[in-house]
């Protein structure tokens, strides 16, 4: 699994958007729908990986992940929702 360095949009204190040279991937599906994770300087195995991320309105509650990994043949993005975990 990747490391989320952080996700644009919908919480208090993060950018309002995204940051003039960064790459990002969309996340799609899932308690993270349509916010943007930071992947600058990912690398292709990283990325592959996904990522898990916390999630505080997901099945597991505060503190619990959401996971989130591209589709086998879109390594580039979107991210999409595989499911919760605690």
């Amino acid at each position: 699994m990747g490391r989320g360095r952080g996700c644009t949009g919908g919480s208090p204190g993060e950018p309002a958007g995204p940051t003039v040279g960064h790459e990002y991937v969309e996340l799609v599906g899932g308690p993270l729908d349509g916010q943007l994770l930071d992947v600058t300087g990912w690398t292709a195995v990283d990325r592959a990986g996904g990522v898990l991320l916390i999630a505080d309105l997901g099945l597991y509650g505060p503190g619990g992940r959401a996971d989130y990994a591209p589709d086998d043949d879109a390594a580039g993005g979107p991210f999409r929702w595989r499911g919760d975990t605690a």
